[in-house]
C-alpha cells in the first residue's frame, strides 16, 4: 500500500563504543594519516549516493510531471517502511475518480489530502499539475514535493500545522499498518483534515478493516479491488463514505460481501 510501517532504529554514537587502549606515539601518528575507508565503504557509500540521487531525480521528474509517458516514475518502495506502491491501473482509476469529485465540487477552492498514498500524490500530479493536493507522509524522502508535502506520523494524529485542519472537501487514506489501532489514529487525523459539513472520503485499506472501517467512520466498500505492484496476500478494498454511482465498482450490497 502505499503500506508504510513506522520503523524506529537506534544507532549508537561512535562515542558509545570504546576499544583497546593505544600507545600516545602511535596515537599521534595515526592523526598525522589522512581518513581513508575501506573498499567496502566505499563501494556502499557509493550504493548509498546513487540510489539517494536516482530517487531524487525520479521525484523530481514527477513533480515536473514532463515525462509523455503514461506512467509515473516513483521513487524505490523502501522494504524497511513495508511500502508497496499501486500499480499503474490502481493508481490511475483513483485518481480519475478523485478528479471526478474535484470536477463535481462548487466552491472556488478545491483541495485534496493524500495521507499515506504518495503513488496516488504523484498520479494526481501528473494528470492535473495544477491539482490542489497535499501529501501527508512518513517518508521525507518525498519532501522533494516542496510545499506540498507534509510530514505525518500515524502515532501523532493530530501534530499537523493548523492550517491543514478542516480544509480539505476530499481525503484519501491508506493506513500503514492492518490495525485497528492504526485506522482509528488515521480516522483522527481524517476529523483533522475534513471539512465539517460535507467532504468525500476513500479508504484504501485490507478487506480485515471492513467492519473498523464502517463502525469508524461510516464507510461501504466498492466492487474495486485496489492492486500493488509487489504482490500482497493481503486482499485490499476501497471504501467510500458517498455513493459512486457506477464508478469504482458502485457500492457493494451485503449479499455479495
Amino acid at each position: 500500500m502505499d503500506l508504510e510501517e513506522q520503523y524506529n532504529e537506534s544507532s549508537p554514537h561512535l562515542s558509545e563504543f570504546t576499544g583497546p587502549s593505544v600507545p600516545n606515539n602511535a596515537k599521534e601518528a595515526d592523526d598525522d594519516d589522512p581518513l581513508t575507508l575501506s573498499p567496502y565503504a566505499l563501494e556502499a557509500l557509493k550504493e548509498f549516493l546513487t540510489e539517494q540521487h536516482s530517487a531524487a531525480a525520479a521525484v523530481a521528474e514527477t513533480a515536473a510531471s514532463g515525462a509523455s509517458s503514461s506512467e509515473v516514475s516513483l521513487i524505490s518502495e523502501d522494504w524497511r517502511l513495508s511500502q508497496f506502491w499501486y500499480t499503474p491501473e490502481t493508481a490511475e482509476t483513483v485518481s480519475e475518480e478523485v478528479l471526478e469529485l474535484l470536477n463535481c465540487l462548487t466552491t472556488d477552492y478545491r483541495s485534496v489530502a493524500c495521507i499515506a498514498c504518495p503513488t496516488l500524490f504523484a498520479y494526481l500530479k501528473k494528470a492535473n499539475p495544477y491539482v490542489c493536493a497535499r501529501l501527508l507522509e512518513y517518508d521525507k524522502r518525498f519532501e522533494q514535493y516542496g510545499s506540498d508535502f507534509t510530514f505525518y506520523d500515524y502515532n501523532q494524529p493530530e501534530e499537523l500545522p493548523q492550517a491543514l485542519k478542516n480544509a480539505y472537501q476530499i481525503v484519501v487514506a491508506d493506513p500503514p499498518y492492518l490495525s485497528l489501532e492504526c485506522l482509528e489514529k488515521v480516522s483522527q487525523t481524517i476529523a483533522f483534515l475534513a471539512r465539517p459539513d460535507k467532504f468525500y472520503l476513500l479508504l484504501l485499506t485490507g478487506e480485515v478493516q471492513r467492519e473498523s472501517a464502517a463502525k469508524l467512520l461510516g464507510l461501504h466498500p466498492c466492487g474495486f479491488r485496489p492492486q500493488h505492484s509487489s504482490k500482497l496476500g493481503n486482499e485490499f478494498w476501497l471504501f467510500t463514505n458517498y455513493d459512486p454511482g457506477n464508478r469504482l465498482g458502485g457500492w457493494q450490497s451485503e449479499d455479495r460481501v
